[in-house]
């Protein structure tokens, strides 16, 4: 491996005594965005006021750092934009897709696929009427359930809850056969392998940035739209940052230029002004080392764990074409193990109804941790250290 994932670990700010396995939820702090928010606090926004619309660049953020996720996520700069947050970026890439295909009615998702995203669609389709319909099939069944009355596919590409991992461009390729559209939630993906959007010929793809990214709670999404739609499609949700000409107070709406149309409100400059400094870190990785890290760092928790702790289960591929960057395993007391964990500093998270989490991200995990954290699961299960009534009472999030 080229990338050295030792230096990559120093860039972060991770506290002592701590073994950080829930990056995959949200991604810890790296060292370079505390005094980069400092100075946009202090030097822009208190000095500049106003005037850091022009002089600080916050207006052109969207794009530029779009065009930093872009190289993330395989495709072209200016066919990424920042804003808003990952279900204003889902209604926005679903609304666009169905109406890019006017004669079907059906979007296509998959029980496995986060809440939020069917939540989503599900008032997408309440809005519209009309006859539009979510469907919703059992994840291995994606593929065979493409058909022609498939207006759109709506996939995470990696499962939230158990780390598997679709096959993004045979699904895109049996939509696109089939006359139907494909859009992609990167959320689990995005930051943790090479997504390779253009080489799979995706239509739309939309991510969050808090987890691999490392943007800080409630960091800004992106949206992907495909360089053949991006002058046709019509972004469903027309906020004056996507007009053509903002600043012209036009009460008439005309859709800017390429991505720019998928722009809404007032990008949250804080927000991305962490994110552009937590993507510092990037400079010097390559995903095809990102990759190899990923699947030798979970494939040596996966061995560690089912040799120490046979009463869990594992919900994780061990096939690594179809595994994210995530190792799940399956067990009762799931909530109480995990609360025993994390008062132990081995911090994963908990998916009802009975999985533990736990994330593999290489930009800060060694094998150390990966054997430390092993070793601690193996005291709290052999000596039964979950069962306490205060690592049973469930708190807001999980």
């Amino acid at each position: 491996m080229t990338t050295d994932f030792a230096a990559t670990k120093a860039m972060f700010d991770l506290p002592k005594g701590v073994i950080y396995l829930d990056g995959n939820s949200l991604g810890p702090l790296p060292k370079g965005v505390a005094e980069r928010l400092g100075r946009a606090v202090t030097d822009e926004w208190g000095q500049m006021l106003i005037t850091g619309w022009n002089k600080a660049g916050w207006m052109e953020m969207p794009a530029r750092v779009g065009d930093r996720i872009a190289r993330l996520i395989g495709v072209a700069p200016g066919t990424v934009v920042m804003g808003d947050t990952l279900s204003i970026k889902v209604y926005q890439a679903l609304a666009s897709a169905l109406e890019l295909n006017p004669s079907r009615r059906v979007i296509l998702s998959d029980t496995g696929n986060f809440p939020s995203d069917l939540y989503m669609a599900d008032g997408l389709v309440r809005t519209l009427g009309q006859g539009y319909t979510l469907r919703t099939v059992a994840p291995e069944d994606v593929l065979d359930a493409i058909d022609e009355t498939v207006a759109v596919t709506m996939i995470t590409e990696v499962d939230y809850r158990t780390g598997r991992r679709h096959d993004m461009k045979a699904i895109t390729a049996r939509a696109h056969q089939m006359g139907a559209l494909a859009v992609w939630d990167l959320a689990h993906s995005a930051g943790a392998l090479d997504c390779a959007l253009a080489d799979c010929d995706v239509d739309f793809a939309v991510g969050c940035t808090y987890k691999y990214l490392n943007s800080g709670p409630g960091g800004p999404a992106f949206i992907y739209v495909a360089p053949r739609h991006a002058e046709t499609v019509r972004p469903a949700l027309s906020g004056w940052l996507g007009h053509e000409s903002p600043f012209a107070f036009d009460l008439d709406y005309r859709p800017g230029r390429g991505i720019e149309r998928m722009r809404v409100g007032t990008p949250p400059i804080l927000q991305l002004v962490a994110l552009d400094a937590a993507l510092d870190v990037w400079a010097d990785v390559t995903l095809a080392d990102l990759r190899a890290r990923s699947l030798h760092l979970t494939d040596a928790f996966i061995a560690g764990v089912e040799a120490a702790c046979p009463e869990l289960t594992l919900v994780t591929p061990r096939d690594h074409v179809m595994r994210g960057s995530q190792a799940s395993f399956r067990h009762p007391e799931g909530y109480a193990i995990m609360q025993a964990l994390i008062a132990r500093g081995v911090i994963g998270d908990f998916r009802a109804p009975d999985i533990l989490r736990f994330g593999l991200t290489p930009l800060y995990i060694d094998e150390g941790d990966v054997q430390a954290a092993v070793a601690i699961l193996k005291d709290v299960m052999d000596h039964r250290l979950w069962d306490r009534p205060e690592y049973r009472t469930r708190a807001k999030v999980t």
